[in-house]
């Protein structure tokens, strides 16, 4: 039964699971570093780009921010869960599935090792335009985000599919 899940596609999907943590976790790493250098300073300021930390206790941008520690524990378990129902997932899916899949695993599980080592993440990427700021995120979300759309056009597509027959 185990060896079922030890072929080509599992070293493949552990492969991309891996990069994506591994270059979450250099990034944070280093402007954690940075910051710390900087005294809390901004890292980097342009017109529309700013590398700034914060420390996120929420959920994907900063929704659901938690203060008492018991809701945040709740929360931290129930992204533990989804993040295993999606590595099951991954790995019964095939072809471009799997693959959004694994972007929104690897993404989730930097996240996740950062609530859990932390209890927050740090989050540093600013976009801005003017005064108008997006959210401020990090790796992991750019990868969990590239995920989520692409699992979204996969299901417009497969609906349509499924219309046309």
């Amino acid at each position: 039964m185990i060896f079922k899940f030890l072929s080509k596609n599992f070293y493949i999907s552990f492969s991309i699971v891996a990069l994506i943590y591994f270059l979450d976790r250099l990034t944070k790493i280093y402007v954690i570093q940075l910051d710390k250098n900087n005294l809390g300073l901004d890292i980097f300021n342009s017109t529309y780009l700013n590398i700034v930390l914060i420390w996120n206790k929420g959920i994907a941008f900063g929704l659901f921010s938690l203060n008492e520690s018991r809701l945040y524990n709740i929360l931290s378990l129930i992204i533990s869960i989804i993040v295993v129902i999606l590595i099951v997932m991954a790995l019964k899916s095939q072809g471009f599935k799997r693959y959004s899949l694994l972007m929104i695993v690897g993404g989730a599980l930097g996240n996740l090792h950062d609530r859990i080592f932390f209890n927050a993440v740090p989050d540093f990427i600013d976009f801005h335009v003017g005064n108008f700021h997006w959210f401020i995120f990090n790796v992991s979300d750019i990868f969990i985000t590239l995920g989520v759309i692409s699992m979204i056009i996969l299901e417009f597509i497969d609906n349509n599919k499924s219309n046309e027959y």
